[in-house]
């Protein structure tokens, strides 16, 4: 698997945070490998569980970066597709030295132009480039 897609599936598995509760999300990436569409090897795997875990240790960080960083919008006003992707790369800008920022943010853009509404990329750009 190469790393948008990982990066994909680390988003689709950030995106359930929003909905489940800390203690399930184990089972829920349990459920998720278990679809087809999503199997991938256990190498992708531990990566995937992994960086997921390092994000929501801290998503509580990362929320209040985003909350003081993007004026006029709070986490609990944004699009939750949205939410996942800017967490994403939030974590990636600033605790994952392997990504450079540039990088960080071009993938957020994309995803958000994947998954995200009509006015996603350029919300995602326009937030995320206040961290660049």
């Amino acid at each position: 698997m190469n790393r948008r897609e990982l990066r994909e599936q680390i988003f689709t598995l950030l995106f359930r945070v929003e909905f489940n509760e800390k203690d399930e999300m184990e089972q829920q990436c349990a459920l998720f490998f278990e679809d087809e569409e999503n199997a991938a090897s256990e190498k992708d795997i531990a990566y995937i569980t992994g960086k997921l875990g390092k994000i929501a240790e801290k998503l509580s960080q990362i929320d209040a970066m985003i909350n003081e960083t993007a004026k006029g919008w709070s986490t609990d006003r944004m699009g939750k597709v949205d939410l996942a992707i800017i967490r994403l790369a939030v974590y990636e800008i600033k605790f994952d030295e392997e990504v450079p920022t540039g990088v960080a943010i071009n993938e957020a853009v994309e995803l958000a132009k994947k998954f995200g509404q009509d006015g996603s990329a350029g919300f995602v750009n326009g937030v995320l480039a206040k961290f660049a």
